[in-house]
């Protein structure tokens, strides 16, 4: 572990912090790369691996959950305009001091308590919650200084398109067929003004 985080370059101290109160033996360390996946699908899968309800030996009131290690915190992507109309915010405890603070600019700030803030809301709110957070390290780029420990990758499940309502399906259809009638007809006024304005023009002697 020293050599690990020997070699990596940021803050040693914060990515070990808590690690003595964690009882490691028998855990697997698993790694998910944030790069492009969306953010609540990913804390979807995080929160799972965390309760340990990836495992047949899962039981509620048990702390089995593995480590998770999560790289590549500021290449997260969100869906619609998350960016701009999601807020975070808090009260300082002071009269009008609540603050707030877009998706966007929390990202500049720090994007690893996005994704901290998404696993935690996704926990039961119990005594093993902060256990479970103990077991969430999240870093920025791409290195962790847990190299040296046996890593597991974590391969994200493809994603589950549901099939598509009769109602919407039929108005769809009906929206090509209109398209397709569009289109005929166009073709068709176009070529009725090609062939009137071929019968208009004189022929030369």
């Amino acid at each position: 572990m020293a050599a690990a985080a020997g070699s990596f370059s940021g803050n040693v101290k914060k990515a070990l912090a808590g690690l003595r109160r964690i009882n490691l033996e028998g855990l697997r360390w698993r790694v998910f790369d944030a790069k492009g996946q969306i953010l609540g699908r990913l804390a979807s899968q995080i929160s799972t691996v965390l309760q340990g309800k990836d495992k047949p030996t899962y039981t509620p009131y048990r702390e089995d959950g593995d480590m998770c290690v999560v790289i590549n915190a500021k290449d997260i992507s969100v869906t619609g305009r998350k960016l701009t109309d999601k807020f975070y915010r808090w009260h300082t405890g002071y009269i009008g001091h609540l603050k707030e603070r877009s998706l966007k600019q929390q990202l500049e700030k720090d994007p690893t308590e996005v994704i901290r803030k998404a696993v935690l809301r996704m926990l039961p709110r119990n005594k093993l919650r902060d256990d479970r957070d103990r077991k969430l390290r999240i870093f920025a780029d791409g290195e962790h200084p847990f190299s040296d420990r046996s890593i597991v990758p974590f391969e994200m499940p493809p994603r589950k398109v549901r099939e598509m309502r009769p109602r919407a399906r039929r108005a769809m259809i009906r929206a090509q067929k209109k398209a397709e009638q569009s289109t005929v007809t166009k073709a068709m006024r176009k070529k009725k003004k090609e062939e009137a304005s071929g019968a208009s023009t004189p022929v030369e002697a």
